[in-house]
């Protein structure tokens, strides 16, 4: 992970990396300079070439695209004919989608833009953060004082607290919320019962998704809970060093997450007597060099072992040989934060924060085609419908024509299904999943054709490349779905679409790959009027 960091320095200090400090980079580390070229191509954050005077970054996907950011990109790419210290880059999704269409001015969130002109004259708009003013019920703290009173309060008796985290989650039956939805207390049970010498917590915050900007706002609003939780699955685990994988987007909650580990160092929550306990533990923050394929868990691992972020096969999988080859446990931000909340007050509490025969909380990013786009926490079995009603509802109030409850790498589902409980069992048998618990609203005369292509662009346009099917049929999907767009092909191409997708669900070894063809085999199946007919 230090090339990498030196690399990201390096761009920071200089605004670009050329060849000469490639070459004394290599000398100085005492690396092939090939090596470190591969990695230079390889993450999308860096540059080889000198930045202008101003770049704007303006993302082309699903939500941005849905508010704009076409008519907005044109206007700054002709103010940037007349103007040569301005570059203006498409760039894929920055974690922003409730202020679509989501731009940043040399690396720093903007906006929202209202247009070109307006955002180029003043930049230095406040950004909000995150909703601070959230009053969040899984914070079990009612004071900054009491912050990490669940951690003192087991730390000191180790084979307690083990037992108290795993015997918790597993009686609440706390998933994943990175996505995959695994048991919780089943990976820390797993990863515990490991026999190493060195161990590892890792906190997924790599967000990339389209739609998915929920950790964003934790991390903004909820450091404290991300690092207790991190630091209980240390302690039961037997790790002694926590790193948190941040996206480069995310700046401004770096350095809200920065002073919130300077703040548990300082109360003695991190250090080599984390909390009492008689046991070291170290948090460090690894900021992502770029990429939406960093948010699989072995690519991260790749990463940081400073190597290009291209999936490894399982098994083995990370709990068994992870980091620098030792078990490594991987949850994503919000596992972390709740994983606190369970553990302070017990599975009966989590019952009986669930809807109506659900059992717990959820935070859902809600974007696209809504009055009050943000991330909103609800009581797993919330119906879509529920939560379009508490996010304002739909401008105008607009028919809703479709959603995706779990952002990119959903399913489409027709309004028919807006009363389907938010909950992974209740999503996936109305023919989805919750994935990332981003909710993206669609209402009537969105052309959802258009749509659902620009969502298998996202997915070729982020591929590794490591896989040949993922490679090579994403392009092609794309090739056909184009084609149709613009008239140069009878509707009828689409037909070898489901046999395409199945080979990549089949043959691609992460899940980029295995649901690149999601979107549009969901929008044929539920929408099929809506592919274009010459």
């Amino acid at each position: 992970m230090e090339l990498l960091r030196e690399l990201l320095d390096l761009q920071h200090r200089h605004g670009h990396l050329s060849d000469q400090l490639l070459e004394d980079l290599a000398q100085r580390r005492g690396v092939p300079q090939y090596r470190i070229e591969g990695l230079v191509s390889f993450y999308t954050h860096f540059r080889r070439t000198p930045p202008s005077q101003r770049q704007v970054a303006v993302c082309r996907d699903v939500v941005c695209r849905m508010h704009g950011c076409g008519a907005l990109l044109a206007d700054l790419q002709r103010l940037a004919e007349t103007d040569n210290g301005l570059e203006i880059v498409e760039v894929s999704c920055l974690g922003r989608c409730d202020h679509a269409p989501a731009v940043a001015i040399d690396e720093r969130p903007a906006g929202p833009a209202t247009s070109a002109t307006n955002l180029l004259a003043d930049d230095s708009v406040p950004w909000r953060t995150a909703q601070a003013d959230s009053d969040w019920q899984a914070d079990p703290y009612d004071t900054v004082d009491d912050h990490y009173a669940t951690l003192r309060r087991l730390a000191t008796d180790q084979p307690t607290l083990a037992e108290t985290c795993i015997t918790s989650l597993n009686d609440t039956g706390l998933r994943g919320m990175g996505g995959a939805g695994f048991p919780t207390g089943r990976k820390w049970s797993l990863v515990a019962d490991e026999l190493a010498d060195t161990k590892y917590v890792v906190c997924n915050a790599d967000e990339s998704e389209p739609g998915t900007f929920k950790d964003r706002v934790l991390l903004a609003t909820l450091p404290h809970l991300v690092i207790e939780g991190m630091v209980l699955a240390g302690l039961t685990i037997g790790a002694e060093r926590g790193i948190i994988f941040l996206r480069h987007e995310y700046s401004i909650e770096q350095q809200v997450l920065q002073a919130a580990i300077q703040d548990a160092t300082t109360r003695g929550v991190l250090g080599p007597d984390a909390a009492g306990s008689g046991r070291v533990f170290e948090i460090e923050i690894f900021v992502s060099p770029g990429g939406y394929i960093l948010g699989e868990e072995t690519a991260l691992l790749e990463a940081l072992e400073d190597r290009r972020g291209e999936p490894r096969n399982k098994p083995p999988y990370p709990g068994q040989i992870g980091l620098f080859g030792k078990p490594t446990l991987i949850n994503n931000v919000e596992t972390f934060a709740l994983a606190v909340p369970i553990v302070a007050h017990g599975a009966d509490w989590w019952t009986g924060q669930g809807a109506e025969n659900f059992s717990g909380l959820k935070f859902v990013s809600i974007s696209g085609d809504i009055n009050q786009p943000g991330v909103y926490e609800i009581p797993v079995g919330t119906t879509v419908a529920e939560l379009i009603e508490r996010a304002g509802g739909v401008p105008g109030g607009a028919a809703v024509k479709a959603f995706l409850p779990g952002g990119a790498s959903s399913k489409f589902l027709p309004a028919d299904r807006l009363d389907t409980p938010l909950d992974f069992d209740a999503i996936a048998a109305a023919g989805s999943m919750l994935g990332t618990g981003a909710v993206i609203v669609i209402t009537e005369g969105r052309d959802l054709f258009d749509l659902a292509t620009n969502l298998v662009q996202f997915f070729r346009n982020e591929s590794c490349g490591k896989c040949v099917p993922c490679r090579i049929g994403s392009h092609h999907a794309v090739g056909l779905l184009e084609s149709v767009s613009d008239g140069s092909a009878a509707p009828d191409v689409l037909d070898e679409l489901p046999a395409l997708g199945l080979t990549l669900e089949q043959t691609s070894i992460c899940g980029l790959g295995q649901v690149a063809l999601v979107p549009i085999l969901s929008m044929l199946e539920h929408f099929p009027d809506e592919v274009p007919r010459t």
